[in-house]
């Protein structure tokens, strides 16, 4: 990451995120598969070896999901009063999908603000190079 000596336009990195494409030129693709990172952008060679969402991107998702499905749900037994079979088929579905979306999404956006942020592992600096 450091190494980059080519001279790309500024790539939005929430835009880039969001279309999963490359933080650095913003056209190559990010992922290869739904989640699966590509090994570097087919476009200006840039190595995605430095991206590591971690459990960032699921935790983000889990919470909001979370928040918006038990709340609807509460919601809807509360005014409604329905059987509870009617909430499995209701909120099951909803949160699964609802969880599923927004995945890549996010990932996709931190991986670029990781980038565009030069953000790596944290390391204690004992005046060593």
């Amino acid at each position: 990451m450091s190494q980059d000596k080519a001279h790309y336009p500024p790539v939005e990195p929430i835009g880039a995120g969001l279309k999963g494409r490359c933080p650095r030129c913003g056209e190559g693709r990010l992922f290869s598969g739904y989640l699966n990172v590509n090994e570097n952008c087919g476009n200006c060679g840039l190595g995605f070896d430095f991206a590591d969402a971690g459990d960032g991107p699921a935790v983000f998702v889990i919470l909001i999901v979370g928040f918006l499905v038990v709340g609807l749900a509460l919601w809807a037994e509360v005014s409604f009063g329905p059987p509870l079979w009617l909430h499995f088929w209701l909120w099951i579905p909803l949160a699964v999908v609802g969880s599923l979306v927004p995945l890549r999404l996010f990932k996709g956006v931190l991986i670029n603000l990781q980038y565009a942020n030069k953000a790596r592992e944290g390391r204690l600096d004992h005046g060593e190079d």
